[in-house]
């Protein structure tokens, strides 16, 4: 099985399919790899697409507590892209995965093609921070306590997970299965030491403001946690754009994998081509109507 060494000497497992412009992957919380096959079975036909577990997630290193943090994700994309001898990449990132593209364009913009920030924002709004801390906090106490295997069955039917089980039940089993095969230990410190502690959205629109890569924010329009903090994005970002995919969770990629894909492959073309635009700073003046 490939693994990569980071910086801390920790092991990630990687995939690596197809050939051409590169595309890193970069999963969601109760993901891994397996969450992006509808998209690498889809790209793996005209780019490379590479996906890798993110610390904490077997066949990875379940590294010891202390070893967990928002900028150790960030830092480990940038380990993939070294140790697989990759300069620049598009990067694309759900969720915990978005959080760390997001992070990776402030400190490494120069080595990404483009970012795609999805299902964003979960803790974001300043009213909510105290909840989503002790919520994460509960949720890696009762990982620790039932396991995962059985802690996965509640996980799995979240308030923004249940649209994926009503659309697709076929998929959102082998979500929920797979979910279930995740470290007990791996989950428990990656909810404590990257998820509950990693800053707000809102603290970070000084640094959101820097980013000059090209930039999609994508959500759900029920994944009421990321809508605020995705147009906080849009409107921050100057070289962003903002979709919001209709009657969908969080779990986007899946639940409609072919909008999904369509609007990737839409920005990956632009970007590629050098057709991609920088917004037009008119389009921020205060004026509703006119001059």
């Amino acid at each position: 099985m490939p693994h990569l060494t980071t910086d801390d000497g920790v092991k990630l497992y990687y995939e690596d399919t197809g050939d051409g412009i590169p595309i890193v992957f970069v999963h969601e919380f109760a993901g891994d790899f397996r969450s992006y096959e509808p998209q690498v079975r889809y790209f793996s036909r005209r780019y490379r697409c590479v996906t890798y577990n993110a610390r904490g997630f077997a066949p990875s290193d379940v590294a010891a507590e202390g070893k967990y943090s928002q900028d150790r994700a960030r830092d480990d994309i940038r380990a993939v892209l070294d140790a697989l001898k990759i300069d620049k990449a598009h990067i694309v990132g759900i969720s915990m995965g978005g959080f760390a593209t997001l992070h990776f364009g402030f400190t490494y913009g120069a080595r990404a093609r483009s970012l795609v920030v999805a299902g964003c924002g979960y803790g974001a709004a300043p009213d909510k921070r105290q909840q989503f801390q002790a919520e994460a906090e509960a949720a890696a106490k009762k990982f620790e306590e039932d396991g995962m295997a059985k802690a996965a069955k509640g996980y799995a039917l979240g308030p923004t997970r249940v649209q994926l089980q009503n659309k697709d039940p076929r998929g959102w089993k082998e979500f929920a299965d797979q979910l279930a095969e995740h470290s007990t230990e791996g989950s428990a410190r990656t909810m404590r030491g990257v998820q509950a502690r990693r800053p707000s959205l809102f603290d970070l629109v000084d640094k959101m403001k820097t980013i000059a890569v090209p930039t999609l924010v994508m959500t759900g329009d029920e994944d009421y946690p990321c809508l605020e903090p995705s147009i906080l994005m849009k409107r921050t970002i100057p070289t962003s754009a903002l979709v919001v995919m209709p009657n969908t969770g969080h779990t986007l990629n899946l639940e409609e994998p072919a909008a999904f894909n369509a609007h990737l492959a839409d920005f990956f073309h632009a970007v590629d081509v050098g057709k991609w635009p920088k917004r037009d700073p008119r389009s921020t003046a205060t004026a509703i109507l006119g001059r």
